[in-house]
């Protein structure tokens, strides 16, 4: 199989390297900061961004949200389905 990312260095504009599946937690932290945030089903995001700010959006069904993320807070959030967008 051809890996069209193999001789590429990552960047913060291009595709992300992985995804993952979020549990909001109010005490720990993501372990890959996350660049952006895809939400299935929409509600209130809680978060804290990569500079440490808590923040709190209303996000849409299947939404992505292209905020750098350290932490997805239980306390606050309502949507579902949130995965982390990474880049490693």
């Amino acid at each position: 199989m051809t890996n069209p990312f193999q001789n590429r260095a990552m960047t913060l504009n291009g595709p992300a390297s992985d995804l993952a599946p979020i549990t909001p937690n109010d005490g720990a932290d993501l372990p890959t900061i996350a660049v952006a945030l895809y939400i299935e089903t929409g509600g209130d995001i809680a978060l804290v961004t990569v500079r440490g700010q808590s923040r709190s959006v209303k996000v849409a069904d299947f939404a992505i949200l292209p905020v750098g993320t350290r932490r997805v807070l239980a306390t606050g959030t309502t949507a579902i389905g949130i995965h982390a967008l990474t880049v490693s």
